[in-house]
């Protein structure tokens, strides 16, 4: 069962506050007859909706793993026709949408659906979903200075904190460091070193949740499995 509103903003007719005054207007019909209260919920794979008379059809559902090169915004367009994400995907799936945000200086994994529910759990903090970024640094990490992010500290008046963050491998010229983070707040990971004295040159999530990576190239996709879905909508 869903609620009918929520079937409309996923057939794509409208967003779901637009969808709720679609109803209250009196131009959405469920098997032939109109609904007005808010909150109706249906049986998608058997009743007959209709908006002004034209039937509707739930979209198919996407989940898509995309490995984001550098130079490329996680956003479905751009005013000054910089590429995006959305350049990548095959041009059927222009009603995907990013599951977040990895800057355009960065790399690695970022997650698509037309899916809002999968959206919300994968970013809302309350759902405590791990991000996993592998960080080349500017010189050597000092130990303690890791030991200080998973402490938490302020930045630029905003509270940042690793879940946790460990060296992987270091020298006089560069260092490589994992750090897990929850929240992913703006560009935290860059801002922690930066709080630390350190520039970081180059920046990979490869890791959501339970969703990895692994080898997949830049600039390519696959599509999660139902294995994968389900540990984010669980």
């Amino acid at each position: 069962m869903i609620r009918l509103q929520k079937l409309l903003a996923d057939a794509g007719v409208a967003s779901r506050r637009a969808a709720e005054r679609l109803i209250l207007d009196g131009r959405v019909s469920v098997n032939g007859r109109p609904v007005h209260e808010l909150g109706t919920k249906i049986d998608e794979t058997q009743a007959e909706v209709e908006v002004d008379g034209a039937p509707v059809k739930a979209r198919r559902k996407r989940y898509v793993a995309l490995h984001k090169p550098t130079g490329f915004l996680s956003s479905r367009s751009d005013p000054q026709g910089r590429e995006t994400v959305m350049d990548l995907l095959p041009p059927e799936w222009s009603n995907l949408y990013p599951v977040g945000r990895l800057d355009a200086d960065s790399e690695g994994l970022l997650l698509l659906t037309n899916d809002g529910d999968l959206c919300l759990r994968a970013t809302h903090p309350r759902y405590r979903v791990t991000k996993k970024y592998v960080a080349t640094v500017r010189g050597r990490i000092d130990r303690r200075a890791l030991k200080r992010m998973e402490d938490g500290l302020t930045h630029q008046g905003e509270r940042l904190r690793a879940e946790r963050a460990k060296l992987v491998s270091a020298n006089n010229s560069r260092s490589i460091a994992e750090l897990i983070l929850r929240e992913g707040k703006n560009r935290e990971v860059r801002r922690l070193f930066e709080s630390q004295g350190m520039t970081v040159e180059r920046l990979l999530r490869v890791q959501i949740g339970k969703i990895k990576l692994g080898e997949l190239p830049a600039g390519k996709w696959r599509t999660l499995t139902e294995a994968e879905i389900k540990s984010l909508l669980s």
